[in-house]
């Protein structure tokens, strides 16, 4: 066999010592596995590194303690151990193969055979594994070609693998749109089927987080294409959802934007009614991205007065930059109106937040006390973004009424 990977990652000292610590307690016996070997093949990025090992998981404690090698023993039950050097982190998990599934989790027990350790896993592409020199091993049939050639095919029998872990009807959408070319048919029926069962088995934060990656993957519009066709948008996220991700990556293209999984949502949803409490009950998503969608919301709720060169500045204030690009965003979407989100981008680029020349302290210098303190303050604050920002501190201080 002549395929190697190669990259920084392979050499680095980090890398080197853990693997040397593995190999002194079994020679031969560990391999790097999964995304790590793919993404060297590949070319691209390598930042998690995983390694699959023959030792048992005491043996593998053992063998980073005999190293000085801090262990920590993230998922012992199931085999894996995370070593830590110098602030890099190497999940190692011993060789493994599934003795009972539910649907999510399974019950496993430790094996030396490298080709049952990669039965068990689910596309063929990462059942790859590399050892120490960068030597390429593929128990599975098709696994260096499907990576090579971006396909993502379940290994053996698709809707077998599926019922195994349903988290994998989103794996499998995700990793086409971030290495796929053309999507595995038997695949694509296995999820088809097995879909109704996801939210059953697999709890609202793992669905959220495979959606969020594959959101964020670089163009997954043609990945949306395919369950917007197949009706699975609608399923995810609500009747009426469409692929709004095609005009968004071009837009994003054209002015430079980076991906954005939030906002590929909202172009996902904005037509479906579905509110930041629907998505906080199916998916969990942070209190961040929940404020960040309800912001939108407002803003889009303030129609076409939003639009126009003075009320850009004062929705800048009033909601971010962030929240008013995203609803600018999408409304080109819906209208196609571009030269003004080119103006937006032009306006958010040089905007700096005016802080309001009155304070508290100033009505409390003048008397006022209690609930008419923040009804008067808050009354000044308005006259003052109504100016566009320009009456300044001695013309706000002369309306407080005597």
């Amino acid at each position: 066999m002549t395929d190697r990977i190669s990259g920084a990652w392979l050499q680095d000292p980090r890398t080197i010592r853990v693997m040397a610590a593995l190999e002194a307690a079994r020679p031969g016996g560990a391999r790097f596995v999964g995304g790590c070997v793919r993404n060297a093949l590949l070319g691209r990025p390598v930042d998690d590194v995983d390694i699959a090992t023959q030792l048992k998981p005491e043996q593998t404690l053992d063998a980073l303690k005999a190293a000085g090698i801090r262990a920590i023993p993230t998922g012992i039950d199931h085999g894996t151990i995370t070593a830590l050097v110098d602030g890099q982190a190497f999940e190692i998990t011993s060789l493994r193969k599934d003795v009972e599934t539910d649907g999510r989790r399974a019950v496993v027990t430790f094996t030396e055979d490298w080709r049952e350790d990669a039965c068990r896993r689910d596309f063929r592409l990462n059942a790859l594994y590399a050892d120490g020199t960068g030597q390429i091993y593929a128990p599975i049939e098709g696994a260096l070609e499907d990576a090579r050639s971006g396909r993502i095919v379940f290994i053996g029998d698709a809707a077998a693998r599926i019922r195994e872990d349903y988290l994998r009807i989103l794996r499998f959408f995700r990793f086409n749109a971030w290495y796929g070319q053309a999507i595995d048919p038997a695949g694509l029926a296995a999820c088809t089927v097995a879909l109704d069962r996801l939210n059953d088995h697999v709890a609202a934060e793992r669905r959220w987080v495979e959606l969020t990656k594959l959101l964020s993957a670089p163009d997954p519009s043609g990945v949306l294409t395919i369950l917007e066709d197949a009706g699975f948008l609608e399923v995810l996220f609500g009747e009426q959802a469409r692929n709004g991700v095609t005009g968004l990556v071009t837009l994003e293209t054209r002015f430079g934007m980076l991906p954005d999984p939030v906002r590929r949502l909202m172009a996902v949803i904005q037509a479906t009614g579905s509110s930041p409490d629907w998505l906080s009950r199916t998916y969990r998503p942070s209190n961040l991205t929940l404020r960040r969608l309800r912001s939108w919301l407002e803003v889009n709720l303030e129609g076409a007065e939003v639009w126009t060169g003075a009320d850009w500045r004062r929705a800048l204030y009033r909601f971010s930059p962030e929240a008013v690009c995203d609803a600018c965003v999408t409304r080109c979407l819906r209208g196609g109106e571009t030269d003004m989100l080119r103006r937006l981008l032009g306006e958010v680029a040089v905007w700096q937040r005016p802080t309001l020349p009155v304070s508290g302290n100033d009505l409390l210098a003048r008397g006022l006390r209690g609930p008419a303190l923040g009804g008067v303050l808050q009354d000044i604050e308005q006259r003052w973004v109504e100016s566009d920002f320009i009456l300044s501190r001695e013309a706000l201080l002369s309306s407080i009424p005597a």
